[in-house]
């Protein structure tokens, strides 16, 4: 089993996030890195934290479209509302001149006032797993990818329960200055996940704005986006997935549920997520072994 990156990548990062991500991998380089990242922030400035492949990319583009009235696709939304690293030149989208900044790093001190939204990391590792195989970014079966994303071998941001750890284990934990949020919630009823996160950052909105701009990101719309943005495109159309809630169930043996429920599962409890069990997994005959070759 091995995760590799695409050819020559490691040697010759083609952007300045791959670069960004390639130096961040270098545990002496790591601290300044970081630091250098964090500069220049604002204390009215909100941060907007997620696991990666845990809604996003769709969370985002919402917001976009409801802050600015303006029609969110890849590249307006990722040269105006960017993310930790480039935020100097993010627009200001909140009272006295803050601005939402996305991250995918755990809690740091520098998050004063932060959003942070999870997802089951039964549908996150469904999906991180699909978009690196699609990627030839990792070669092996489920198996060998839980041991990997439970080690924080996979996405450079470590593993799952120790990031959501650290949010809930964070000084403003339970203070009006941190708002967790469930994917699966905000799926559920969008209008008031969305409206909850514009109070947040002191803002009110039209009801039907925020209506609208959902409208204008589902899955179907968000698809349609990718293949217009010929950078997104060229990820082998795998970017965008189902944004499926639940969509693990029939996926895993029950081998792997009690893997994940082993390493995961006193997150799981205290967030609310009912543990996997080896009758979930029988009701299907779908479960994921290998990856595509």
């Amino acid at each position: 089993m091995s995760i590799q990156k695409p050819e020559n990548a490691a040697k010759k990062p083609e952007t300045v996030k791959a670069k960004l991500r390639f130096l961040m991998s270098k545990t002496p380089v790591r601290r300044p890195v970081m630091w250098l990242r964090h500069r220049g922030l604002r204390p009215a400035d909100i941060f907007f934290s997620t696991y990666p492949r845990s809604g996003t990319t769709w969370t985002r583009f919402t917001m976009f479209e409801i802050l600015t009235g303006e029609n969110a696709t890849f590249e307006s939304v990722n040269s105006l509302m960017l993310g930790v690293g480039m935020h100097d030149r993010a627009r200001s989208v909140l009272p006295n001149g803050g601005r939402l900044i996305g991250t995918h790093e755990g809690f740091r001190k520098e998050y004063k006032r932060s959003i942070y939204l999870l997802r089951d990391v039964r549908d996150v590792i469904l999906s991180e797993y699909a978009f690196m195989t699609a990627l030839d970014r990792f070669h092996g079966d489920m198996d060998q990818f839980l041991k990997a994303f439970f080690k924080g071998k996979v996405t450079g941001y470590g593993s799952w329960p120790r990031h959501v750890a650290s949010w809930l284990e964070c000084p403003y934990y339970g203070t009006d200055d941190l708002l967790i949020l469930r994917y699966e919630d905000l799926r559920r009823d969008p209008e008031a996940g969305f409206t909850k996160m514009l109070r947040f950052g002191g803002l009110e909105r039209d009801p039907e704005q925020i209506r609208r701009a959902i409208a204008n990101n589902s899955v179907e719309q968000m698809r349609a986006k990718e293949l217009q943005s010929p950078r997104k495109a060229s990820v082998r159309g795998q970017f965008i997935r189902t944004g499926k809630v639940g969509g693990w169930a029939g996926k895993f043996t029950p081998e792997q549920l009690d893997t994940i429920d082993y390493h995961a599962g006193d997150v799981m409890d205290r967030m609310g997520y009912e543990r996997g069990s080896a009758s979930a997994s029988a009701l299907h005959n779908e479960p994921i072994l290998a990856a595509k070759r």
